[in-house]
């Protein structure tokens, strides 16, 4: 018969009293420890029925926990509620920009705007979204360089630039730079010509 261990009368066994421990103790288990997604658990106190069930949270790398990492059995339960693995986000390399928030790592679902410097502008979206995956949705924006009116490309493929107020000068400013490209063609091509008479004549 299982008593209240604190009414034992001299010379009774203690069988009564093991009974009522293991009891308690079927009666306060809990179910497995709940599953966490990127993250697992460990257990604190191993197997030892004479101690609190408590388990430890942990996430995988690439995310970090969100709410309290320990949890233990009351009451065939565990509490409190188990906690979250959220994805980081490595931050945005977006060249010449701004964003809201400035910091190596973001957390998943934080939301980041962009803000082009000066004489740029945004090409895609002006906010992007850190997701489960660890990837920025929508695709990276880039923040591309405004050619100021009046202003050409001198050399294709370079930022070297002719800015005039007139369009017509810059054509004209154009025509010259090639033409002082010819010139000097010209003049290596005489300066080559001399040395070549000059050892053939030695």
């Amino acid at each position: 018969i299982i008593r209240d261990p604190d009414r034992f009368f001299p010379g009774e066994t203690t069988q009564a009293q093991v009974l009522l421990f293991v009891k308690k103790i079927i009666c306060s288990s809990c179910d497995y420890p709940p599953f966490l997604p990127h993250g697992y658990h460990e257990r604190v106190n191993g197997f030892n029925v004479f101690k609190k069930e408590e388990v430890i949270y942990k996430c995988y790398q690439g995310y970090t926990l969100v709410g309290e990492p320990r949890l233990s059995c009351s009451y065939s339960r565990w509490s409190p509620a188990v906690p979250q693995c959220k994805a980081l986000c490595l931050k945005p390399e977006i060249a010449h920009a701004t964003l809201s928030m400035d910091k190596d790592q973001y957390i998943q679902s934080e939301n980041v705007t962009i803000q082009c410097d000066s004489k740029y502008k945004l090409v895609g979206p002006q906010s992007i979204t850190c997701l489960e995956s660890r990837t920025w949705y929508p695709e990276m924006s880039k923040c591309e360089w405004v050619v100021p009116e009046g202003c050409e490309h001198i050399l294709k493929g370079r930022k070297t630039m002719q800015c005039l107020p007139n369009p017509e000068d810059v054509k004209m400013a154009l025509e010259i730079y090639k033409l002082s490209l010819d010139i000097e063609l010209l003049e290596l091509q005489r300066d080559r010509a001399k040395e070549s008479t000059a050892q053939s004549s030695v």
